[in-house]
């Protein structure tokens, strides 16, 4: 180990533990009714109006979380099951899944239901975000363990956990590629 992390790791041991906070603790809705200028060619709502909300509704729910400021490290497997129109009213809802040391998995669900009537909402999205917890100095900080409260916030936290491997092995495989691809010459 070097020294410098011999030295992390000696603060890490030293940090008093943080208690954990409950799943809906942090939990969030943002709704916002779609209008013309939110569209795309197509006369439906752009996806980037979508991903915009989700965003928004999960760096909320981190920052209530981690208790300060967070940002947007990736988002994972956005998905739009429906499209979105002008006129519906959409609720993005978002909750921390999973946290690390540093880092937060927030599930986002997408729902629409038209403004003027009474059916229920239709999921039409999906994601899953990873955020930061900074300090003031945009330097990572520790957060607070999320504590799954149904059996619904258990298998949420165990399918991040699963993401989370995931992602990790695929940043690991694409180094590996990128790092046997320059000592063999190529620089792309």
């Amino acid at each position: 180990m070097t020294d410098q992390a011999d030295h992390a790791s000696a603060v890490e041991a030293q940090a008093p533990e943080i208690p954990g906070k409950p799943t809906s603790a942090s939990r969030t809705t943002l709704s916002h009714i779609m209008t013309h200028n939110d569209t795309n060619l197509l006369g439906t709502v752009h996806g980037g109006v979508i991903m915009k909300l989700v965003d928004d509704a999960a760096g909320a729910v981190a920052g209530r979380h981690s208790g300060g400021p967070a940002v947007t490290a990736s988002m994972d497997e956005m998905a739009f099951l429906e499209p979105v129109r002008v006129g519906d009213l959409v609720h993005v809802k978002a909750q921390v899944n999973w946290t690390g040391r540093t880092s937060m998995e927030v599930g986002v669900r997408v729902l629409a239901e038209r403004w003027n009537e009474s059916a229920p909402p239709t999921q039409v999205g999906s994601a899953y975000l990873v955020f930061a917890a900074v300090d003031a100095d945009g330097k990572p900080r520790r957060v607070p363990p999320v504590i799954p409260e149904t059996e619904q916030d258990k298998r949420r936290y165990q399918e991040a956990q699963i993401r989370r491997t995931h992602r990790l092995a695929r940043r690991r495989a694409i180094m590996e590629l990128r790092e046997k691809r320059a000592a063999e010459g190529f620089t792309d």
